[in-house]
């Protein structure tokens, strides 16, 4: 039995990197080298036992998928239902209807709200379950949380327990209230979503925090481990940046054993 892993299949914003129209420094060596290539966030949780939980199926899925030389999904948990976090479930229902094998979909009961509205037909092949008060996969015990979104919304986070260890993926979140930040305080490992390192705009005209923000959060939280991800044309993956000890960058394909 292996310890379990999370692997991070997109680490981008809602637009990715490299912008389409954009030849800024970072979009330009994310066509060549590609440190800065990055698809829309998403990460695969990998079990003690070699079960897959993909965490949100957005508009790259097909990629991230051919880059992982996966071919087949059984799990997937939605954190809200945008289009850079659902937008790959058409195409993971048509795998599900040529195979003949139903996928199974884990979010709360206002997320499958607007996918069912979206996608009508996604529960031909796809089976949805509502994880409002939780769920399992293998030895994990997974709770949403909600988490403020800013001028978008709410979002959830998702908390992952087992015995040793406890960590959370909040990918789109900012100006969290005291409530919201309870069920994330000392964690093993926190992900968190990072548009920028500064970001100039008001935060209250935003939807997701930067990474100087980030570190004043974990302060408060006191997690073991930070990973910022859902970065923008805006982050160099080949800068550190003035970020304490304890805080990376994701990128795509980078896994961590969950011990």
């Amino acid at each position: 039995m292996s310890p379990s892993t999370l692997t991070f299949l997109g680490t981008g914003d809602s637009i990715g990197v490299p912008r389409v129209y954009c030849d800024c420094e970072v979009c330009t060596e994310a066509r060549s080298t590609g440190v800065n290539r990055r698809y829309r966030s998403s990460a695969l949780l990998t079990g003690d036992e070699g079960q897959r939980l993909l965490i949100d199926c957005g508009p790259d899925w097909l990629d991230q998928m051919r880059l992982m030389e996966l071919r087949q999904l059984d799990h997937a948990l939605i954190t809200h239902a945008h289009h850079d976090h659902i937008a790959g479930l058409p195409e993971w229902a048509d795998a599900c209807r040529w195979t003949g094998l139903k996928g199974n979909v884990y979010a709360p009961a206002d997320v499958f709200v607007t996918v069912r509205s979206q996608y009508p037909w996604l529960e031909r092949h796809l089976r949805f379950h509502n994880n409002d008060a939780g769920c399992r996969f293998g030895e994990w015990s997974i709770f949403p949380t909600p988490v403020n979104h800013g001028r978008n919304g709410m979002s959830y986070a998702y908390v992952f327990e087992k015995t040793g260890y406890r960590w959370a993926y909040c990918s789109d979140a900012i100006l969290l209230s005291e409530q919201q930040k309870e069920p994330l305080k000392r964690l093993d490992l926190l992900v968190l979503g990072t548009n920028y390192y500064k970001e100039n705009a008001e935060p209250g005209s935003r939807s997701v925090y930067d990474m100087t923000e980030g570190v004043q959060l974990m302060e408060e939280l006191l997690p073991g481990r930070v990973v910022f991800t859902h970065m923008s044309h805006g982050v160099d993956g080949r800068n550190r940046y003035e970020l304490p000890e304890r805080v990376s960058l994701a990128f795509h394909g980078l896994s961590i054993s969950l011990l």
